[in-house]
């Protein structure tokens, strides 16, 4: 690593999965780069208030679980006992060693960081104020990675510590007895679930006709399923239309086309239907920057703004708003910006569920594929077929390639069970490379493993599975 001072000077806002990894690339590359953010380390919004402490809440969630299935097995554990203090400190302590690892390895990479919100003056300035004091820097090119926050419609907005959003609840205030989740998505499912499991009674709320709109539904029912029994009520095409706080607690009423419901009590709401890109405040109307009609700033296949010098990168630059996605844009921009040959054309985002099971998929799935008026073929193997799903005592699985038709191009993938999200991994690598059905077949995976479903899937395809008789070719 070379840094002088005839270097390009590089300004990164936001410190989260898509700044930091920004300011690091940079760095490797000799430039000048300041990082600006208002958390006295690195690790954005994702580390200090989304997924990493929920993972971490969810691997409790899922432990406890497991040591209710467990008697099933003959292995028999009283009711957990939940020091509420000692699990929020652990959750914390989680964060704060990633976070101080961050913190080491910006300096050194000998990344200068700036405490702060930072706000455009212009294409080549930026203002930081922190503690009531405002700097100011210049740079050559800047890197927007300032993420996203959650929604919270105006009428949920009562002034009330009982209803919570997904920063709110993940600081586990209290662990409610009746809780309404409003929202079928992957943030209310995933943090349903960790309530559920610490012993709250869950409902959840969703507009749609299906939890996970989006997910192809085979997959989605498997889920759906098992959280039927874990949840209190999962209440589909239903809304919520008013929120009052009583004596009792959240007052809540209901709508739907189809069932006439009650008024009904919670301690608690979660609400979680969508997040917005934190484009407010940036100063970007200093500068030529375009923001289309949902709030996302405009950027070219490099993460080019309209503003020359500035560059955009993860949940401000568009859907799929997921970390790995923001740090491979990183990645791209400072590519473009080293006048580097760079293009953002991934053909597979993995995007993953961490329920029980979790979901997971990349490229395409089978609906987008019919959409787009593709002629493709499908290749499922239940894990009930599975050696290594029956010794865990989870045969609630399922692997499904989305195949190019003619040509058996694997254009898609999609998991359901434990682990898919550690699994997608293969899919995603298919997909990239153009494998094909064949190339999956004659992979020799590891015996008993769920990896193999990836194997198997492509073996029902051609109809010579050993283990499951699918469709026959």
């Amino acid at each position: 690593m070379v840094n002088d001072n005839d270097a390009p000077r590089l300004a990164v806002i936001g410190a989260g999965p898509g700044g930091y990894p920004a300011s690091f690339f940079g760095a490797e590359r000799g430039l000048q780069v300041t990082l600006i953010d208002p958390e006295p380390d690195p690790g954005g919004v994702c580390l200090y208030r989304g997924c990493i402490p929920s993972k971490a809440l969810l691997h409790v969630a899922r432990l406890i679980q497991e040591t209710r299935d467990a008697g099933e097995w003959g292995v028999r554990f009283g009711e957990p006992e939940i020091d509420l203090d000692a699990l929020r400190a652990w959750k914390d302590a989680v964060v704060r060693k990633m976070t101080n690892g961050l913190g080491l390895i910006r300096r050194q990479r000998e990344v200068e960081y700036v405490q702060g919100l930072g706000r455009l003056r212009g294409g080549h300035t930026v203002s930081v104020q922190h503690n009531g004091e405002v700097s100011e820097l210049e740079f050559d090119y800047a890197v927007l990675a300032t993420g996203s926050s959650p929604v919270l419609p105006g009428a949920f907005d009562i002034d009330s510590p009982r209803v919570m959003d997904s920063t709110t609840a993940l600081e586990l205030p209290e662990i409610p007895e009746r809780l309404l989740v409003v929202g079928g998505g992957y943030i209310g499912l995933e943090m349903g679930s960790v309530y559920a499991a610490l012993g709250s009674k869950v409902t959840v709320v969703e507009m749609l006709p299906s939890i996970l709109a989006g997910v192809d539904p085979d997959l989605v029912r498997i889920l759906e399923r098992r959280l039927s029994a874990e949840f209190e009520e999962i209440l589909l095409k239903t809304q919520v239309a008013v929120l009052n706080e009583t004596a009792e607690g959240i007052e809540v009423e209901l709508s739907s086309s189809e069932v006439e419901l009650e008024t009904r009590v919670f301690d608690a709401v979660l609400v979680s239907v969508g997040r917005r890109p934190n484009t407010k405040g940036l100063g970007l109307e200093s500068t030529q920057i375009r923001v289309n009609d949902r709030g996302f700033i405009e950027t070219d296949g490099q993460r080019r703004s309209t503003e020359p010098s500035i560059f955009a990168i993860g949940d401000v630059a568009g859907e799929p708003m997921l970390a790995h996605k923001a740090t491979h844009e990183a990645r791209v921009a400072i590519e473009a910006i080293a006048g580097e040959p760079a293009a953002f054309d991934p053909l597979a985002i993995p995007a993953v569920v961490f329920t029980d099971p979790e979901i997971a998929w990349c490229g395409l799935t089978e609906a987008e594929a019919l959409a787009k008026n593709m002629d493709v073929t499908t290749a499922r193997f239940p894990w009930a077929a599975s050696s290594r799903a029956a010794t865990m005592d989870r045969k609630d699985g399922l692997t499904k390639l989305v195949l190019e038709a003619g040509t058996e191009r694997v254009v898609g993938v999609g998991i359901v069970g434990p682990g898919a999200g550690e699994l997608i991994g293969e899919g995603v690598l298919a997909v990239e490379m153009g494998a094909r059905a064949t190339d999956l077949a004659h992979s020799i995976h590891a015996h008993p493993t769920l990896s193999e479903t990836l194997m198997e899937s492509a073996e029902v395809f051609f109809g010579r599975s050993a283990h499951y008789i699918g469709r026959q070719r």
